[in-house]
């Protein structure tokens, strides 16, 4: 008789639980619906509504600046160099620590994370070190007519920094989670290195290398403070959308400052929307893969 009433006594405190869990759960959601609303939805709205303040004919006069331009363009120009070269080397990374056993495996596996942890001011005062005219490359590079700092290089250098762990963290965990089990059967059926890696590696994580381009890329847009201490701030030259905003600011120009910051705001929430997208039209595809 002892045992039916354990069994009849379950579910009564099963369902105990739950009805305990219940106002836990709509408290903690009501906690992050109010952050979320508080710290990133009521910003991006500010944002939007200060600069179309003084209308759309302004909003797109503030944009149609040639120094507004010239940020733009620069800054699309660093993306679309440090986002290929960090695909590059953030597979390469990847496929190193996440296929291969080697000494010091750990410590390279912690370098990944390094623009993560160093602060970016800090990573462009680096490059002030080795570039500049007080160090030890700078006169030579003088010498050649070779402009790192306060010009696109070290905007693009910095931008590569601090961007570098986006697409190798991405891949890194689901490398690992795939094991090389695939490539050793493509290997023992005759396939080469490269057909290995087009045909059966890039497959199986392409998911979560758009993710980690994805946020590359916003990043790579968005970057201020490795990018403000290298590009030395020329009008018209070096300054991109992040650091026009500032300016623009500083003069007392808020609704032009808004106005590029509400563009800089759209290219991340495109960025946000594409992930969405992804996630809902290919989201059984991507589960199946990182469940490989």
């Amino acid at each position: 008789m002892a045992d039916p009433v354990v069994f009849a006594a379950q579910p009564a405190a099963s369902g105990a639980g739950i009805s305990e869990q219940r106002p836990a759960r709509w408290t903690l959601m009501a906690v992050a619906f109010i952050f979320l609303g508080v710290f990133l939805f009521l910003p991006l709205v500010l944002v939007f509504m200060e600069a179309f303040k003084k209308g759309v004919g302004f909003y797109f006069s503030a944009l149609g600046e040639r120094d507004t331009l010239s940020a733009i363009r620069l800054t699309l120009l660093v993306a679309v160099i440090s986002v290929p070269l960090n695909l590059v080397f953030g597979v390469a990374m990847a496929w190193a620590i996440a296929k291969y056993e080697f000494k010091g495996k750990a410590f390279l596996t912690t370098l990944v994370d390094l623009p993560f942890s160093v602060s970016p001011v800090i990573s462009g005062l680096v490059y002030v070190l080795l570039f500049g005219a007080q160090s030890a490359l700078g006169p030579w590079l003088k010498s050649h007519g070779i402009e790192i700092l306060f010009a696109v290089p070290g905007i693009v250098l910095a931008t590569i920094f601090v961007t570098f762990p986006f697409v190798a963290r991405e891949l890194i965990p689901l490398m690992e989670e795939q094991g090389t089990k695939d490539e050793e059967a493509a290997i023992s059926l005759g396939a080469n290195g490269w057909q290995t890696f087009w045909y059966v590696t890039l497959p199986n994580v392409k998911w979560g290398l758009l993710y980690g381009v994805l946020l590359c890329n916003a990043r790579a847009m968005g970057e201020f403070g490795a990018v403000s201490v290298v590009s030395g701030h020329i009008r018209g030259q070096t300054n991109t959308m992040p650091l026009h905003v500032e300016i623009l600011y500083n003069d007392y120009n808020a609704t032009g400052a808004f106005a590029v910051a509400s563009l800089l705001a759209g290219l991340a929430l495109v960025t946000l929307a594409l992930k969405s997208l992804l996630e809902m039209r290919y989201g059984a595809e991507i589960a199946a893969t990182r469940g490989h």
